[in-house]
């Protein structure tokens, strides 16, 4: 499983180093592409140029939508809030709730309305979940996006910015265009009172305060079209102002232009996931589906190991007992070469059947599936009948001295019956495997300090280098090769014994004996207030 999670992670550092150099050698290409065209590009534009422009136009578009749509949001969220906190907690709850529902789908049309009338492109809102996907965990998920509560204050600012900026252009556009044609209204307004069209009744064309005025304006109500009178000085005051009113309307347009071109940006940077954001639920939903992929492989796995394991212990225990049923044919009937065979082949019968025993026993772990029966149990039974069981077999197969020693009046150990002889059993043949001929495996049994059940199994062989003793539990280690090959051991015995010992409640450690050799320690718990068994 590490080595999946390193791969997904090193796949994904690639990747994300191959998309930023494709960014920079994009940059740098668009970066000599526009210095190419700087030149033309300024000899295009000019003070002029912004009303060739159909972004000019796309803003003012934008603009006049995002007013009625400004106040709409507000008043959908403002009277959806203040209805919400006049109820209570549960109405409040489920406004908040419908707020944040309502906001997401409000941001969808934002998204659309900015990339048909501005062109902005926009990232995905929110990562692609697994199909699939149950709507509490979606739910969580939105809960978890930074997006969605990045779209809650984009449209507090959305608002705000469709109630003001409209309001403000529309103002400055509708003083520019009064400045732009003066010349114009002012003739308008000469032949109109001039024509005598309103009488002597000048408010209709002047403010109040112009009236005294009128005639230096050229305003003389009642002479006829054929006295129009312009008066020279106000002609040249409105065209000063028609021209200050056609720079006003390009800085307008201009300002205006910008405003919305930052606006996209920022809808793009509010609206949408980041890059690094982008990137990371990559990551994650790539080293989802390694780790998926990884627990399936593993599964099928452990279903391939039990279910080998499960079909391989007949025909094993069906050889086994055939080569001791020939095995004990009378010695004339059963040349010496062929006896010596057999009892070879027997050996490695027996091997194999461990071998496949230790695995359906660690298929079974890790499936779960390893039941154990806890109950009081008489430890120093075990002890004698695993002594009784080994004994003949060290002396006659190793020449190793099998001792037993146990202390009387014991209380019993909780412990699965079986699964402690097993215990036992690996920690015996282990110690008699790797002691030389003519030394001695010794079995104690006694109380612990804490008052717990120590059972040690003590051997007088080469013993376990000492960086090895944390390791020597670990499942298909080996301190030595050269020794596994001699005894034939698969490196699973120590694992299995650490495993059924946990499972017991107890614990299993290794030590180096001083004078030479290993020791194994096991501590079960002891039975309370149960009677005194004697040994």
């Amino acid at each position: 499983m590490d080595d999946v999670a390193d791969d997904v992670a090193d796949d994904v550092a690639d990747d994300v180093a191959d998309d930023v150099a494709d960014d920079v050698a994009d940059d740098v290409a668009k970066a000599r592409e526009h210095q190419a065209g700087a030149p033309q590009a300024r000899r295009r534009a000019g003070p002029f140029s912004v009303l060739r422009r159909g972004q000019t136009y796309r803003a003012l578009l934008y603009l006049a939508l995002a007013s009625p749509t400004a106040w709409a949001y507000w008043v959908i969220f403002s009277q959806g809030v203040q209805g919400g906190t006049e109820g209570g907690i549960l109405p409040f709850l489920f406004v908040v709730v419908a707020v944040v529902a309502t906001s997401w789908y409000v941001a969808i049309f934002e998204r659309v309305l900015a990339r048909w009338i501005l062109g902005v492109r926009f990232t995905a809102m929110a990562p692609r979940g697994p199909d699939p996907y149950p709507l509490w965990e979606r739910f969580k998920a939105h809960l978890r996006n930074p997006v969605t509560w990045k779209v809650l204050g984009y449209l507090a600012v959305r608002t705000a910015f469709g109630i003001a900026v409209p309001a403000v252009a529309a103002g400055l556009i509708a003083l520019s265009l009064l400045l732009l044609f003066a010349p114009l209204l002012y003739l308008a307004a000469v032949a109109i009172v001039n024509a005598g069209w309103f009488g002597a009744n000048l408010s209709f064309v002047l403010p109040s305060a112009l009236i005294p005025y009128a005639g230096t304006l050229g305003l003389q109500p009642g002479l006829g079209t054929s006295q129009v009178w312009v008066a020279p000085a106000p002609l040249a005051v409105t065209l000063i102002s028609a021209v200050l009113g056609l720079f006003l309307l390009l800085g307008v347009l201009h300002l205006l232009a910008l405003v919305v071109a930052l606006w996209g940006r920022f809808a793009r940077l509010t609206l949408g996931m980041s890059e690094k954001d982008i990137w990371l639920a990559e990551a994650r939903a790539v080293a989802a589906s390694e780790h998926a992929r990884a627990e399936r492989a593993d599964h099928s796995r452990r279903e391939l190991i039990l279910n080998a394991s499960h079909e391989l212990r007949t025909p094993i225990a069906s050889i086994r007992a055939h080569i001791e049923s020939l095995l004990l044919l009378e010695a004339e009937r059963l040349p010496d070469n062929v006896r010596g065979f057999l009892e070879i082949t027997q050996r490695e019968a027996e091997r194999l059947g461990t071998l496949v025993d230790e695995l359906l026993m660690l298929a079974r772990a890790d499936a779960d599936e390893l039941k154990l029966r806890l109950a009081p149990v008489a430890v120093g039974d075990v002890v004698e009948e695993v002594y009784q069981a080994l004994e003949p077999l060290a002396e006659r197969e190793r020449e190793v001295t099998l001792v037993r020693e146990l202390a009387p009046g014991l209380p019993p150990a909780l412990a699965d019956r079986d699964r402690l002889a097993q215990v036992l059993l690996n920690l015996v043949r282990n110690a008699i495997a790797y002691t030389p001929a003519g030394g001695v495996v010794s079995i104690a049994l006694g109380r612990a300090d804490d008052g717990a059940i120590a059972l040690t199994v003590t051997d007088t062989g080469v013993g376990i280098p000492a960086q090895d003793l944390e390791r020597v539990f670990e499942r298909f280690y080996r301190a030595d090769a050269s020794r596994a090959r001699e005894t034939g051991g698969f490196g699973l015995g120590l694992s299995i014994v650490r495993d059924l010992v946990r499972a017991m409640g107890g614990t299993v450690v290794a030590e180096r004996v001083p004078e030479g050799g290993s020791r194994f320690r096991v501590t079960l718990r002891a039975v309370p207030d149960a009677s005194v068994i004697g040994t």
